[in-house]
């Protein structure tokens, strides 16, 4: 250490300093806000900050916003510290559609723009455009962020409209949305068909597309972020018979979905992707009968061996696992009656 230059060891250390530290540093002197401005600073702190240890849940009611740290030992939240939305809304109408390093993409439901946020920093980007580009329609649309090959963040908007599908990408790096092409097959453009929003793994967007009614069709559609090409892999070999849902999560840059099949007695698989194929890696007992309007909202996540299964009026069950390599929460839509999201502090900025 003694011989690395002091230009060297000042940025080692502050890459390691929480984000909210970061940017305090800023202030001290004008070449320290030059070089934690900088690109590689930003992505390297970023990849030291993606420890369980620095995850957060975002909680959204009709009343407040707040903030909560992860007690693992106890599957808990720590004291909240509540947020102020730094962009215009109504009544909290703010849905969160992904996340990705820090950033969140949210959707502003009275207006329907776009809107990527970083909730550690505030900083704050809106997508919408004049030419009718970044508005979201939920039951239609289906929203991936993800990071290129060139560290460039990306937003991909998929749009149906009226049997019309439109594929959209928006860039931060120069600051503007593209069509792209997408062939698949014609009956995906269907309302009958719901579109998850993407899970980013390993240079590879994932999208389940299920049929709504029972025993229809349920796939899973890959957009490859570097080629931006599409293709479709089949759904693990649940049974058909009764309702189906794939909840998709990235365990370790390794594609996971809780499958849950049937409609009376529920059962929920987790599998994992390998090459094109799903390995089932666990099954829970059957679920006593619930009420359908909960068995439609139901996501999962898994921390410290256990594996929590939720549904927007709370947890409805916990199930043990005795697997060290699931130790860390992965995002739901509803935790305990709020809707919300995990995500990890960071300094990545929403624009450039």
């Amino acid at each position: 250490m003694a011989d690395l230059p002091i230009h060297t060891i000042v940025f080692e250390i502050l890459t390691r300093l929480p984000a909210k530290d970061v940017g305090r540093s800023k202030s001290v002197c004008k070449q320290w806000y030059a070089l934690l401005s900088t690109q590689d600073f930003v992505r390297i702190h970023c990849s030291r900050s993606l420890v369980s240890s620095n995850q957060r849940v975002l909680l959204i009611d009709d009343l407040t916003c707040s903030v909560r740290p992860i007690i693992s030992n106890n599957n808990d939240y720590g004291p909240s510290s509540i947020v102020t939305f730094p962009f215009h809304h109504q009544n909290n109408d703010v849905s969160i559609l992904s996340h990705l390093n820090g950033l969140l993409c949210v959707c502003l439901n009275h207006t329907y723009e776009l809107l990527l946020w970083n909730p550690t920093t505030t900083a704050f980007k809106c997508l919408s455009t004049p030419d009718s580009h970044g508005f979201y329609i939920n039951n239609l649309d289906a929203i991936g962020l993800y990071v290129d090959a060139d560290d460039d963040y990306k937003v991909l908007h998929i749009k149906r409209r009226s049997g019309v599908l439109g594929v959209y990408v928006y860039s931060r790096e120069v600051d503007s949305w593209r069509n792209i092409p997408f062939i698949t097959r014609q009956e995906y453009l269907s309302p009958h068909f719901n579109w998850s929003t993407g899970t980013f793994c390993g240079g590879t967007l994932y999208f389940t597309v299920c049929e709504c009614w029972i025993g229809g069709t349920n796939v899973v559609i890959c957009f490859d972020v570097n080629s931006e090409q599409f293709k479709e892999i089949s759904f693990p070999p649940v049974p058909s018979i009764g309702m189906v849902q794939g909840v998709l999560v990235n365990v370790k840059n390794v594609v996971h979905m809780f499958a849950s099949t049937a409609m009376f007695e529920m059962t929920i698989d987790l599998w994992t992707l390998q090459g094109d194929y799903w390995i089932k890696v666990l099954s829970c007992p059957p679920i006593p009968p619930i009420s359908l309007s909960l068995w439609c909202d139901i996501t999962h996540y898994v921390t410290n061996g256990n594996w929590f299964v939720m549904t927007k009026s709370g947890k409805l069950f916990t199930i043990e696992m005795d697997m060290k390599p699931f130790e860390c929460f992965y995002p739901v839509s509803w935790f305990r009656g709020f809707k919300g999201a995990v995500f990890v502090q960071t300094i990545v900025s929403p624009s450039i």
